[in-house]
C-alpha cells in the first residue's frame, strides 16, 4: 500500500485503550501526535513505548500539552469518555480554528444540567438538553467540519491486527474522505455515512443492549436467548434513535447492527462485562469502582430512560436494565419481566423514516 505520510501529523486526544488503538491505525499512514492528560502516564508511555499495554508505532509522538495538538495538527481525533468531553473541548477550543477537522470516537452523550441537578432528580429530559459529541464540538468551538467514528471496533482485536472496519460519518464529504485516507489499511476498512447524528446514536444506544447481553451470559443462557435479545434490542434502539433524530438506515449498517452484534458477543466489551458482573451479584457501584475505564452504557441508560418517557417510546429492555442497575431488581427478575412483556408483534417500522 502506498504511503500517505504528510508533513502535518494527525492528532489523537486520549491515550486510553481505544485512543491508543486509533493512534496506531493512523500511524500506518501518517505521523501522529497522541495526547494524554496525566503527565506521569505520558512520561511512562514515552519511556516504555507502550500505552495500556499496547506498543505504540514508532512515528507516534506523545504529549500532555493539549494546546500543542491543534497547533501542529489540522485533523484531530478526540477519543475520550463523554463525561470529560465538554470540559476537554472548553480547554481545546481556544487553540482551534475553522480550518480544523475533528472526528471523535466517543460513544456517549452529554447532558446539560443546572447547578445542583442530576439526571436522577430531573422530572423531565428532552433532546434539547442532550447532545451528541459532534454537537458538543459545534457548541464549544469554531470548528465546522466534524465527524465521528462508529462500528464494531473492539480495541484488543484491532491492536492485534485482526481484520476490522469502522464508519466515518459527517455532513461533509471531505471529512469522510480524510477519515478514509488516514485510517484505511489492508486490515481495516473504512465506510462513509452522511447521517452523523444517526451513526452517533447507533454507537451510543447499542451499549444498553450489550449490558443486557452480558447479563444473559452471566446467567448462563445461550444463543437462543441472545438472538432474542439482539433482535428485540435492535428494534428498541431504532425507535429510540429515530425519536432523537437518527435515520432508520443508520441502525441497519456496520455502525448499527454490526456494532450491536459485536458488542453483545464480546467478553472484551466493557458494557458486556458490566452486565455479566451484575448477573453474578455485584452492584453497579462495585463495578464502577473497580473498572479502569468507564463503560458508557452505565450513564447512557439513565439518560435514555428519561428520554423514552418524554417521547413516549416503549423501551422495555432499557427500562429493565435501568431497574437492575439502580432500582434493586435482580437480573433474574428482569429477565422474567421481559419474557412476560405484552409485545406480540415482531416488527412494525412503517411509521419510521
Amino acid at each position: 500500500m502506498a504511503s500517505k505520510r504528510t508533513k502535518k501529523p494527525v492528532g489523537v486526544i486520549g491515550a486510553g485503550v481505544f485512543g491508543t488503538t486509533v493512534a496506531n491505525l493512523l500511524a500506518k499512514n501518517t505521523d501522529v501526535i497522541l495526547y494524554g492528560r496525566d503527565p506521569e502516564m505520558v512520561k511512562n508511555i514515552q519511556e516504555t513505548g507502550k500505552s495500556k499495554g499496547i506498543t505504540l508505532e514508532k512515528n507516534i509522538e506523545v504529549t500532555n500539552d493539549l494546546g500543542y495538538v491543534p497547533d501542529v495538527c489540522e485533523i484531530i481525533f478526540p477519543v475520550i469518555p463523554s463525561s470529560a468531553f465538554r470540559n476537554m473541548m472548553k480547554g481545546l477550543s481556544e487553540h482551534l480554528h475553522p480550518y480544523h477537522i475533528l472526528i471523535h470516537g466517543t460513544k456517549g452523550l452529554d447532558v446539560t444540567l443546572k447547578e445542583g441537578e442530576s439526571i436522577e432528580t430531573l422530572k423531565d429530559l428532552t433532546r434539547h438538553q442532550v447532545k451528541t459529541m459532534s454537537e458538543v464540538v459545534r457548541e464549544e468551538s469554531v470548528v465546522i467540519r466534524v465527524g465521528c467514528l462508529a462500528g464494531p471496533n473492539i480495541a484488543g482485536e484491532l491492536s492485534e491486527g485482526q481484520p476490522g472496519a469502522t464508519v466515518v460519518a459527517s455532513y461533509f464529504n471531505e471529512v469522510i474522505q480524510f477519515g478514509q485516507q488516514y485510517l484505511k489499511n489492508d486490515r481495516f476498512q473504512v465506510y462513509g455515512n452522511s447521517d452523523l447524528i444517526g451513526i452517533e446514536l447507533a454507537g451510543v444506544l447499542k451499549n444498553i443492549i450489550a449490558i443486557a447481553a452480558g447479563a444473559l451470559s452471566g446467567l448462563g443462557y445461550g444463543e437462543n436467548a441472545k438472538g432474542l435479545l439482539i433482535s428485540r434490542g435492535l428494534i428498541e434502539i431504532i425507535y429510540l434513535g429515530n425519536a432523537l433524530g437518527g435515520d432508520l438506515k443508520a441502525f441497519l449498517g456496520l455502525a448499527g447492527i454490526g456494532d450491536l452484534i459485536t458488542t453483545c458477543n464480546s467478553t472484551m466489551s466493557r458494557n458486556f462485562t458490566v452486565g455479566y458482573r451484575l448477573a453474578k451479584g455485584e452492584t453497579i457501584d462495585q463495578i464502577k469502582d473497580s473498572m479502569e475505564e468507564i463503560a458508557e452504557g452505565i450513564n447512557t441508560v439513565k439518560i435514555m430512560v428519561k428520554l423514552a418517557e418524554h417521547y413516549g417510546v416503549k423501551a422495555p429492555i432499557t427500562q429493565t436494565v435501568y431497574n437492575v442497575m439502580y432500582k434493586g431488581m435482580t437480573v433474574t427478575e428482569g429477565l422474567q419481566y421481559l419474557m412476560n412483556y405484552p409485545m406480540h408483534i415482531d416488527i412494525k417500522l412503517r411509521d419510521l423514516n
